[in-house]
């Protein structure tokens, strides 16, 4: 699910609206978990109303705190992050939103992943 908000918008202000729109999580064996176990986030994210939002569907809270935690204990997990902003970046048309309709953005991110995952399918060939 894709959640495309304006440029001068904080991410924040859709956190709940994307953790609700998470789909299920496949585990081993049985029906998939609805949530995950933990979701990690940057200091961006540091607001009450987030984390009571990750209590109530019983989700561990993994937020760095404004003022008191080092950015760098987020490493590992950021670098993903990161990494899969810096791929959908190499499609310049994606770098900046140039389209008036949210459906053309969407339509481009969704096939500039399906080249990324296709990239990635042949490497493995």
């Amino acid at each position: 699910m894709f959640c495309v908000t304006g440029a001068n918008r904080h991410d924040s202000v859709v956190f709940e609206e994307l953790i609700d729109a998470l789909p299920a999580v496949a585990g081993l064996r049985g029906r998939p978990r609805r949530w995950p176990d933990k979701l990690h986030a940057d200091k961006g994210y540091d607001f009450e109303r987030c984390r009571s939002h990750l209590r109530a569907r019983g989700i561990k809270v993994r937020i760095a705190r404004r003022g008191v935690e080092s950015r760098e204990r987020l490493g590992r997990h950021r670098w993903v992050v990161e990494r899969t902003h810096a791929w959908l970046a190499a499609f310049g048309k994606l770098r900046v939103r140039f389209e008036r309709q949210v459906e053309t953005h969407v339509a481009l991110l969704s096939l500039a992943c399906c080249v990324i995952c296709l990239r990635t399918l042949i490497r493995f060939c």
